[in-house]
């Protein structure tokens, strides 16, 4: 165990995952823009983001069993070979096919790769660096995650515009080998566990082990996920859904202008993770779980001005900078609470497991997110004219949500 927070592998890890999460970043940004600009339609995107989130739920448990009966590093390098693989094959085949269905497909391989390649990455965490060091390295890795996204969509939004979907491809993979390249010279201490019987009764008896872990020694990690989940259904996706579409088909904006508007946008929601990353590293001392809930509340009110704006005024920059700003301040508060939440996951769960429990979060967390990706496409579809409606209903009832997070920590730390 590194005593050190900086040390020579962490830093590795900490550089392959600046350029993946940019290339990263960058792709999630074009393919989804690219399809919505093909179509024009925000329940045929809500459709296939959230299709593109099924796979991402069905492998991130097996990337939790396998990074923690696997060299880490070695998952790491494969799946990030493979996502350039994924890509580039994309823009061969993009002007042979029936173009909605292979980027479906293409957004489902990304989004599954991402699903199985998350929980390698922060189970590494533990093995890295010590208990004392937690906080500030989960607050390093959510840094580089907003900086990526900060910079991914600013520059994938000016090439996009600029120049069209192709240079963006040839970027992302480019990124995607530099990372499984510098990857490969990372040293990660890894123990091998037994086994017995085959894959499916190994990935059933590790998935019960964290199930159980979860529900009867650590019951608040579980209450704390129902909360994740209700959040992701009603405030997550409806931003992921509403950001585009209102910015590009709503708003009273120039094409050209609304790509490039829209670009920013994400990179706003990206300076916010990052903001709020350096925060829960410069204030970790200061965090204390049983004000969690404080900072759930926080972003469910951040949406109601969004929905206000959309009343009151006609001028789409008025309406974007209200919508880019209160996005911001949404992935500030949200970005502290994620880091809060992993540090305290890792701190509570033994080394043998936390691969399986981190995966089985993402897992149950996420199964909320294609459900609510699509409930806000067909809900945009509905409402045309009246998108503000939608934007107030999720504030409510995510507000309802943040209320109870609050409840859940306190009663956490009166025991």
């Amino acid at each position: 165990m590194n005593q050190k927070l900086f040390s020579k592998d962490f830093t590795l890890v900490v550089i392959g995952q600046i350029i993946s999460l940019f290339g990263n970043a960058t792709i999630r940004f074009a393919l989804p823009l690219y399809l919505l600009n093909l179509t024009g339609s925000s329940a045929l995107f809500g459709t296939v983001t959230a299709c593109a989130f099924i796979p991402a739920i069905l492998l991130s448990p097996i990337g939790g069993i396998v990074a923690d009966r696997v060299n880490k590093r070695n998952i790491m390098v494969i799946l990030d070979f493979f996502t350039a693989a994924v890509i580039l094959t994309f823009s061969l085949l993009m002007n042979g096919v029936n173009l909605i269905l292979l980027l479906t497909v293409t957004l489902m391989l990304l989004y599954g790769i991402a699903g199985a390649y998350q929980p390698s990455v922060q189970a590494s965490v533990p093995a890295l660096v010590s208990q004392d060091h937690f906080m500030a390295a989960n607050s390093i890795i959510n840094t580089i995650s907003s900086f990526a996204s900060l910079i991914g969509p600013v520059l994938g939004g000016i090439l996009y515009s600029t120049y069209g979907l192709k240079p963006v491809l040839w970027v992302c993979v480019i990124c995607f080998t530099m990372s499984a390249i510098m990857e490969i010279f990372i040293k990660i201490p890894f123990q091998k566990q037994t086994s017995e019987g085959g894959i499916l009764k190994m990935a059933k008896t590790d998935f019960a082990e964290s199930i159980r872990f979860i529900r009867k020694e650590k019951p608040v990690i579980g209450k704390a996920l129902l909360v994740i989940c209700g959040i992701n259904l009603f405030l997550a996706a409806m931003i992921i859904v509403a950001l585009p579409y209102l910015v590009t088909e709503v708003l009273d904006l120039e094409a050209v202008q609304a790509n490039k508007l829209y670009g920013f946008a994400e990179g706003a929601l990206a300076a916010g993770g990052l903001t709020g990353g350096i925060s829960a590293g410069v204030f970790a001392n200061r965090l204390a779980i049983h004000k969690s809930g404080n900072l759930v509340i926080s972003c469910a009110v951040c949406v109601f001005p969004i929905g206000v704006s959309l009343i009151l005024f006609s001028s789409g920059i008025i309406n974007y900078i209200v919508i880019t700003a209160c996005c911001f301040t949404i992935m500030v508060f949200s970005t502290i609470f994620t880091v809060q939440m992993m540090s305290f996951i890792q701190t509570e769960t033994p080394q043998n497991l936390i691969g399986k429990v981190i995966a089985v979060i993402l897992t149950v967390s996420m199964c909320a997110q294609p459900l609510g990706n699509a409930l806000y496409g067909i809900l945009f579809e509905i409402c045309k004219g009246f998108e503000y409606a939608v934007v107030l209903f999720s504030g409510i009832v995510s507000l309802i949500i943040a209320i109870s997070t609050r409840n859940i920590f306190k009663k956490f730390s009166a025991e």
